[in-house]
């Protein structure tokens, strides 16, 4: 397990570094300024923070194996951000308009009958 654990840490530096060099690479060579340099820039802080989550989420399901099976401690993880998943896009879609309301229904003989 633990040989595993280093070779995702190597595996997750070794893309972030890549990442974040290319960008850099990228943005220095063409001479971005503004708006492409600051999209650049957000790119590689996502790559980053993604990086980030996964590693936040290995050392949840590494202190969950503590307890439970490899397997179980697996399970929590991916259902943890099962949820995470839902409730952020749920967070994203715009609010449905409110359906027009029905007039009342009369509730004797209409007048003059």
């Amino acid at each position: 397990m633990e040989r595993l654990d280093q070779r995702l840490t190597d595996e997750l530096t070794r893309a972030v570094r890549a990442t974040v060099r290319d960008e850099l690479r990228d943005a220095v060579r063409e001479g971005a300024r503004g708006q492409r340099r600051k999209a650049a820039l957000y790119a590689g802080a996502g790559a980053a923070a993604l990086y980030a989550g996964a590693a936040l989420a290995l050392a949840l399901g590494l202190v969950l194996a503590l307890g439970l099976p490899d397997w179980g401690a697996a399970l929590v993880v991916a259902a943890v951000l099962g949820v995470a998943a839902h409730l952020l896009r749920a967070a994203a879609r715009p609010a449905k308009p409110a359906a027009p309301a029905a007039p009342p229904m009369p509730t004797g003989p209409p007048p003059g009958a």
